[in-house]
């Protein structure tokens, strides 16, 4: 078995530690050797089972684990990916069994795919992507690195996601549209037109409310 550190010890990364599990419960493959997270209040505690080990930088104590970063804010994620890589750690790619991909879809490393993802053909997804329980991708589309997918998120076919881009929970995007690079569209919105990049859109029809 391979071993693998969570970086990040909150929601989402307890979520992570059961999708493991799960993938364990059909092959056993990864030994989780604990959480890593900057707050330090949480070092020394044990969550779900499982030690917080430390810092972000006690990663690099151990050469041979995998990582996995799974803060859902995108910039905070790359920055984070990017200090790790420095340490030369490999990053896994964790699929849930119970999410549904075509071999026709291109997974970049460091993503994760939760139980209920239904990805169908012709899919590229760059690297560090998440995709959470029960969000959809269809045919064609795109999803650049540092992605993150919300629940229950629908992403039609042909279309393209920038880096860095969040969809809130239940977001749909239509065929053939693109957001821009580091934009937030929020929970419930429906993109029926591009989104430029850098900015927070809301609503239904999704209307840009803020430029960063």
């Amino acid at each position: 078995m391979k071993d693998i550190i969570i970086v990040g010890a909150g929601g989402f990364g307890r979520e992570v530690s059961w999708l493991i599990e799960r993938i364990n419960s059909v092959s056993p493959e990864w030994n989780i050797i604990g959480f890593a997270d900057d707050n330090q209040d949480l070092w020394g505690n044990v969550i779900d089972g499982y030690p917080v080990i430390g810092g972000v930088d006690e990663i690099e104590n151990f050469p041979t684990a995998y990582a996995v970063c799974c803060i859902a804010n995108t910039r905070v994620r790359k920055k984070l990916c990017r200090k790790i890589d420095d340490f030369g750690t490999d990053f896994a790619t964790l699929i849930d069994p119970a999410a549904i991909i075509s071999s026709k879809v291109e997974i970049g490393e460091g993503s994760v795919i939760c139980a209920g993802a239904v990805l169908t053909v012709d899919i590229k997804l760059g690297c560090h992507n998440i995709i959470d329980v029960n969000s959809t991708v269809g045919h064609d589309a795109v999803l650049k690195d540092y992605v993150t997918l919300y629940p229950s998120v629908n992403v039609s076919g042909s279309t393209i996601i920038n880096e860095g881009v969040e969809l809130g929970t239940g977001t749909q995007v239509i065929q053939g549209k693109t957001i821009g690079a580091d934009t937030i569209i929020g929970a419930g919105a429906v993109v029926v037109r591009d989104i430029p990049a850098n900015c927070t859109a809301v609503g239904v029809p999704a209307k840009v409310i803020k430029q960063r």
